[in-house]
């Protein structure tokens, strides 16, 4: 039984789609072989033109106004068919003389100036009116242009046993972002498109788009460079690192005994080989952990942040010798 409603389910998404084609077919041939002229709304380009060097629009214009045309049905079809691959097919609002606010009316605008209504030479058309929208509200502000610094969204998952070594690189770093000083005095980022880096075992290097939330708002780059260091995890004993004692009050003077230690260290292969000694600060905070009951104490570990961890500090436990200072 259900194989039954499945099948005349289907049977009549088919004929559907069959009378619909014809239909479309017939109303395809009436205008391609008709001269009979024709009304159509339609639509069109809505540009904003001439603002002066230190402005910027406020407020988004609309993208499109939707146009009443008069023509033939082979040339309304040739127009609607082309129509995006003309750059000369577009409403034009020329800025040239205002300041900060002002409403254009527009079917009263493009009666006054016609050829601010651009059609193509070659499509036979006559415009009769703007169907919507019937009024354009302009508002500009103070153009405002600055550097601001690039944040990626970029998911970074290196093969087992590979770590990722520092920050992802943007190159550049910043971006300069310009538009309505309104807007973007309040842009303290640019984010870049999202992007996942799945099983990966060597350094990284791509391109991306930055996401631009405002049609007002202009970047100097619409995309960057961003590379990823990526090493396989390696690990290295280090030795000699000198033990800090902080936070020690001026009547007390401190000894560490022994005064260094040894510890390893896990991380991308090439960046462990270019640790040293003094890029470890172990310590141990004399305000926090000493006690006078107490003889040895564990010091704090603190490695660079692109280091994957660390293990075996030896000693593990350092003696602390405290006196009372000499006047």
């Amino acid at each position: 039984m259900k194989l039954f409603h499945l099948i005349k389910f289907f049977s009549l998404q088919k004929l559907a789609l069959r009378l619909g084609a014809l239909g479309m077919a017939i109303v395809l041939w009436l205008f391609v072989m008709s001269d009979k002229e024709y009304s159509i709304i339609m639509k069109m380009p809505l540009v904003a033109r001439n603002i002066s060097a230190q402005k910027a629009l406020k407020e988004e214009v609309p993208e499109f106004a939707q146009v009443r045309l008069i023509g033939t049905g082979n040339e309304l079809l040739k127009a609607y068919l082309l129509k995006n691959f003309f750059e000369n097919f577009k409403l034009i609002l020329d800025l040239d003389h205002i300041s900060e606010e002002y409403d254009f009316i527009l079917n009263d605008y493009f009666s006054k100036y016609p050829q601010k209504v651009v059609i193509p030479p070659s499509f036979h058309l006559k415009f009769v009116e703007i169907v919507y929208p019937r009024e354009v509200h302009i508002s500009l502000d103070e153009y405002l242009v600055k550097s601001v610094p690039i944040t990626p969204q970029i998911i970074v998952q290196p093969i087992p046993g590979y770590i990722q070594v520092g920050d992802i690189k943007m190159i550049p770093p910043s971006v300069n972002v310009a538009g309505p000083n309104m807007l973007t005095k309040e842009i303290t980022e640019v984010l870049t498109a999202t992007d996942t880096l799945k099983n990966i075992e060597h350094f990284t290097n791509r391109t991306i788009s930055l996401n631009k939330s405002n049609r007002l708002i202009e970047y100097s780059l619409n995309e960057i460079n961003y590379q990823v260091d990526i090493q396989e995890i390696s690990e290295r004993i280090i030795s000699e690192v000198q033990i800090q004692v902080v936070n020690v009050p001026d009547e007390f003077r401190v000894f560490v005994n022994p005064q260094t230690v040894s510890l390893t260290i896990f991380g991308g292969v090439n960046r462990i080989a270019e640790i040293y000694p003094e890029d470890i600060f172990i310590y141990i905070d004399f305000e926090k952990q000493w006690a006078p009951r107490s003889q040895f104490f564990e010091p704090v570990v603190v490695t660079p942040n692109d280091i994957l961890e660390w293990q075996n500090l030896s000693p593990r436990n350092v003696e602390l010798v405290v006196t009372k200072g000499t006047s």
